[in-house]
């Protein structure tokens, strides 16, 4: 029987925030092993934008040169392929991955991410990450000035019109059915030239994920260039909630001020504990986390 390997710190999930937590346990000279599915969430999104000295670069691209540099520290190994299990306590954990083998460490840092639920409209995932779009600060700059939607109701359509109205003065509100703004929002957005849509949408017309129009269920159309819109998630990994660790009421994973959890010994960084979807903010949080680890680690030892 293979024996079964010991890592001071185990990390789940191999993109932005856990190869940043991975390069500063390596350069702590802390062993480390990164597990990783290669399923980011970004992983249909063409270009990212507003990480200062990689803007423009594609998603795979940073993650690429990251991971290449990450491995040049020879205390950091990674593995391919998709943890599903974990079980143990602080400085006995073990995470098991799909092929069976079985990994031990002292320390565990989910940085696992979080799974977007499509809604059941045609067109929309295909176009999810490329011209539906969930943030203005990572795309907007490049649909400014363009015919632009948003998708959604309520409180979220009223402040996300407000926004996004920066970018663009051609916008218009989708609510997919009967309108929950109030009689003063609906008032305010009006002053702004921003109308409300509450015809039902059939699905969204587009090539190879760039849309091109909205197709209402009545057989009427809209031309739009990007939607802006909010979806359903969950944890990407089931892991962290099985071991123990608490998620907020939005989902996300619960961590304090130094990112380890409600479990001794599991840290979290990255989507699936923060609602601030970006690559930088990612990549601050993994070399956060990585720290923050490592002190303990040496702390407990010393």
């Amino acid at each position: 029987m293979k024996k079964e390997q010991h890592f001071d710190v185990i990390i789940i999930g191999g993109s932005y925030s856990g190869l940043a937590a991975g390069m500063a346990l390596g350069r702590a000279l802390q062993q480390v092993l990164i597990i990783d599915s290669h399923a980011p969430c970004n992983r249909q999104t063409p270009y990212s934008h507003n990480f200062i000295t990689n803007d423009g670069k594609t998603p795979a691209e940073i993650a690429s040169v990251a991971k290449q540099q990450v491995a040049a520290y020879p205390t950091v190994q990674f593995f391919n392929g998709l943890a599903i299990h974990g079980s143990g306590t602080n400085n006995a954990f073990k995470i098991t991955v799909d092929s069976g083998e079985t990994f031990s460490g002292d320390k565990l840092i989910f940085a696992t991410g979080i799974k977007d639920i499509m809604p059941n409209m045609d067109g929309f995932s295909e176009c999810w990450g490329i011209s539906v779009l969930h943030c203005p600060y990572c795309h907007g700059y490049e649909v400014k000035n363009e015919r632009t939607g948003i998708l959604g109701n309520g409180e979220y359509a009223f402040e996300f019109g407000k926004l996004i109205s920066n970018w663009t003065k051609q916008l218009t509100i989708y609510t997919n059915g009967k309108s929950t703004l109030t009689t003063e929002q609906t008032a305010q957005l009006a002053a702004h030239h921003i109308t409300i849509v509450e015809t039902e949408i059939e699905r969204l017309e587009h090539q190879q994920g760039q849309l091109q129009n909205i197709i209402f269920k009545n057989g009427s159309k809209a031309a739009v260039t990007a939607i802006y819109t909010k979806t359903a998630f969950e944890q990407h990994s089931a892991i962290p909630a099985a071991m123990g660790c608490e998620l907020n009421e939005e989902g996300y994973l619960k961590s304090d001020a130094y990112l380890q959890t409600n479990v001794n010994g599991i840290y979290a960084c990255g989507d699936n504990v923060s609602r601030l979807r970006t690559v930088a903010n990612a990549v601050d949080m993994g070399m956060a986390a990585g720290m923050m680890v490592n002190k303990e680690l040496v702390f407990e030892r010393f």
